[in-house]
């Protein structure tokens, strides 16, 4: 972190006179449901001439939503906030929204409330279907058992990745970065199914690389007594300023002519600003004991395998 210890013998003159305010970025709230219902059209559209078959359209959109909206719900039931649902055409969706101090028994069960209803769903439409013989119930059935327990796959970004590494080493950089890379050459098998699919551990591999620079910049503001631990609204003027310097030293591709110890705000504030937030991270209260996770590990087992298990023998 060399580069950091020039910059602070260049910012020493500006640092002693004050620095100034931090910009605030206005949230992009109000039509984040226009937006999601848009992405969902979209989405369908691309199906639509991909397949051509508005039944299994229909029932790829059905799946989502309600995968979806199980994380939604927990998250607003866990008091998150700005809870949005982001819809990606022909790769999936995700939730997002924001909470500075998290409970691991908490984001356990938001990982677990996407993929868990919609293997029971599946598995019990699967079921029906024995005495049914209906082929659309069929389709259904298995597109819930198919797209959820592919999410249960332990790896990263899939739910089952997600759910391990909040379990296990979400706060440990080391382990996190391997089990990246296990994920990327994992995931990399999909291209064999669909070569669309081979951007998600592309965009894996981009998510490491930047973490891992992020994570240089988080042990110097440790050395340097800057805490990272909080949110944005939280974040004091000076150590929004240095954070951005060690952004602009980092990343000079992405910020050229952007000078670092010049604190006036620039064009790119905003994506600045977005920056800064990647590096700052929640406070995760590990309240899980040693039971309660061999707990959720067989629970995790038991709802991935039994379906799967189930429905290889009955097809």
């Amino acid at each position: 972190m060399s580069e950091f210890k020039e910059q602070e013998t260049e910012t020493f003159e500006y640092t002693t006179q004050g620095f100034p305010p931090k910009p605030i970025m206005k949230e992009r709230g109000g039509n984040a449901v226009m937006r999601s219902l848009l992405s969902l059209f979209i989405y369908a559209l691309l199906f639509y001439f991909l397949f051509n078959d508005v039944t299994y359209i229909a029932a790829i959109l059905i799946v989502i939503i309600i995968h979806e909206l199980g994380h939604f719900l927990f998250m607003r039931l866990y008091n998150y906030s700005n809870v949005k649902i982001f819809i990606f055409p022909l790769l999936g969706a995700f939730t997002s929204g924001k909470k500075q101090n998290v409970s691991q028994m908490q984001l356990a069960t938001i990982i677990l409330a996407g993929p868990v209803p919609g293997v029971i769903i599946g598995s019990i439409l699967f079921y029906l279907n024995l005495e049914w013989k209906d082929e659309t119930v069929k389709m259904l059935s298995t597109t819930f058992l198919y797209i959820n327990l592919l999410n249960f796959l332990p790896f990263y970004p899939l739910d089952g990745g997600r759910f391990l590494e909040t379990l296990f080493f979400k706060q440990n950089h080391l382990l996190r970065l391997v089990f990246g890379i296990i994920s990327i050459m994992a995931l990399s098998f999909l291209f064999f199914y669909s070569p669309i699919m081979l951007i998600v551990p592309i965009m894996v591999g981009l998510e490491l690389y930047n973490e891992t620079k992020h994570q240089k910049i988080r042990d110097y503001l440790v050395n340097e007594k800057i805490n990272y631990r909080t949110d944005y609204p939280n974040l004091p003027d000076k150590d929004y300023w240095l954070i951005r310097d060690c952004l602009i030293l980092s990343f000079p591709k992405k910020y050229p002519g952007i000078p670092a110890g010049n604190y006036q705000y620039h064009m790119a504030e905003p994506v600045l600003v977005q920056h800064v937030n990647a590096v700052l991270q929640v406070n995760l209260k590990n309240d899980l004991s040693i039971f309660q996770k061999i707990s959720l590990i067989i629970f995790y087992i038991l709802i991935f395998i039994a379906p799967l298990v189930f429905l290889i023998r009955n097809i």
